[in-house]
């Protein structure tokens, strides 16, 4: 039974009482949240700045977490957007069995695209993560009051009619139902668009963009889908060679000279 201070020497140090590492190294956490209207993004961006200001010789910082998740993931909105935007595509021309027609619709969603914009400016909310996800969803609700237009126009191009004839009254034709189906939704959607409480920013988020998608593409889309249909199906019959319009309007072809005229 040897007593203990007869063999080592004891002094009183303080320390902390746990002793955080991160990937081997002595880290300190710090949880940060963004203002109010401010996204993650530029919390993060703002944080790097300050780190690169203040921090000592051999310091450095990683993002964990969701943050760390948010900063593999950054940069790839493109391409979401972009194979969106091609699949899209790839559906109507095999519904269509036309290159050139599904242009029609592919073009007229910019106009939802300015709208879902114009609203984000006005209610002074930043691009996040649910707005991404409204803008693909928005591809989808928007392409189908183009749809709608187009599928009509181009049977009445097929059966004879002019492009522009065909485009107008496949506009006319179906101007109650794309109302009717854009209306409904638009007013389905104010709910989202205006909550509050818990979980609130997300919800606005996502029902703003697609409330002023919708209502851009809905009021401008009108107009200039059948023109863009219009446009397309004459630019195709002028480079296209005779045989092609023989086949888009076959009764034509098959009709003796003298009674074309």
């Amino acid at each position: 039974m040897v007593p203990l201070r007869t063999v080592v020497s004891t002094t009183t140090v303080l320390a902390p009482f746990i002793i955080s590492r991160y990937n081997l190294s002595v880290a300190a956490q710090i949880n940060a949240q963004a203002a109010p209207g401010g996204s993650s993004g530029a919390a993060m961006n703002a944080i790097e700045r300050a780190a690169a200001q203040v921090l000592p010789a051999g310091y450095g910082y990683e993002w964990s977490g969701l943050s760390f998740q948010e900063r593999q993931s950054s940069g790839t909105e493109a391409i979401v957007f972009a194979l969106a935007f091609l699949f899209a595509y790839l559906f109507l021309v095999a519904q269509y069995e036309s290159w050139t027609l599904p242009v029609a619709v592919i073009l007229s969603l910019g106009a939802a695209l300015f709208g879902a914009t114009a609203a984000l400016a006005l209610f002074g909310l930043q691009n996040s993560l649910y707005v991404q996800i409204a803008i693909v969803l928005l591809i989808g609700l928007a392409s189908k009051n183009a749809i709608l237009i187009v599928e009509f126009a181009k049977e009445r191009y097929e059966e004879g009619k002019s492009a522009a004839e065909a485009a107008r009254l496949g506009a006319e034709q179906r101007f109650r139902a794309v109302m009717m189906t854009a209306v409904s939704f638009i007013f389905g959607i104010l709910p989202l668009a205006l909550s509050t409480g818990a979980g609130a920013g997300a919800r606005q988020a996502v029902g703003v963009a697609i409330f002023g998608g919708m209502v851009a593409a809905t009021t401008i889309g009108l107009f200039i889908i059948p023109v863009l249909f219009a446009v397309i199906e004459r630019g195709v019959a002028w480079c296209s060679p005779q045989s092609d319009a023989e086949e888009r309007h076959p009764h034509k072809a098959a009709m003796p000279p003298a009674a074309r005229h």
